[in-house]
């Protein structure tokens, strides 16, 4: 049989069939796998939010008298009454909370694991935290303990210094939360003034602690 005959019987030969019973189950199998996962990650979610249950009400931002008297919440004990005038003001991302010094012991309790924009405005009285469709929440400044840049909070890891970390008092708990500016080159000024400002009330508690001692 001459070369050309052999091509031509090849050529005539049927292709392979496709079998589509083996593929379409493959592909079944894998979508309840990924489904199941994410059931258990779901589960794994509300397990820790149900652990986390005893972490208090977040405190939220104080109302001016204007608000209140538009029917506004009135500051929760300990609170300021008034925010104050803003020190700096910062636009970005919120990326979780922790337990102070645990970058992957997730706080999901009260929505603070819910991944958001944000808001930052810091005052002499405190942080605000502006999360738009998540739940917002305010820092007095007593009990701001310190902010200093990382690279990783619950899970998310970004550049070395890319992460704002603040460290807060709420209840019997330190948290740290952390946040992404829009601009990555304001972090240095928001670690300085937060340190500063929790210094200096650290400080005033301690003397006016110390004062009613010696009473």
């Amino acid at each position: 049989m001459t070369p050309s005959l052999i091509h031509l019987a090849e050529a005539q030969k049927s292709a392979p069939v496709t079998d589509w019973a083996a593929r379409i189950g493959w592909v079944v199998g894998l979508l309840v796998f990924i489904a199941f996962v994410y059931w258990l990650m779901r589960q794994g979610w509300k397990w820790r939010g149900t652990l986390q249950g005893d972490l208090p009400e977040l405190p939220s931002r104080p109302s001016p008298a204007t608000a209140l008297n538009g029917g506004g919440k009135p500051p929760l004990p300990g609170m300021p009454a008034d925010a104050g005038e803003a020190r700096l003001t910062l636009s970005g991302r919120y990326h979780g909370s922790t337990t102070a010094g645990q970058w992957l012991d997730r706080i999901v309790a009260r929505g603070l694991g819910t991944r958001s924009r944000v808001e930052l405005t810091l005052t002499d009285q405190g942080l605000d935290v502006v999360r738009p469709g998540a739940a917002s929440f305010y820092v007095p400044a007593a009990a701001l303990r310190g902010a200093r840049l990382d690279k990783g909070i619950a899970g998310k890891v970004l550049t070395e210094g890319g992460l704002l970390i603040v460290t807060w008092r709420h209840g019997d708990r330190e948290i740290d939360s952390g946040f992404r500016s829009d601009r990555a080159a304001e972090h240095a000024a928001w670690v300085e003034a937060l340190n500063a400002l929790s210094t200096t009330h650290t400080t005033i508690t301690t003397e006016h602690t110390e004062t009613e001692g010696a009473r």
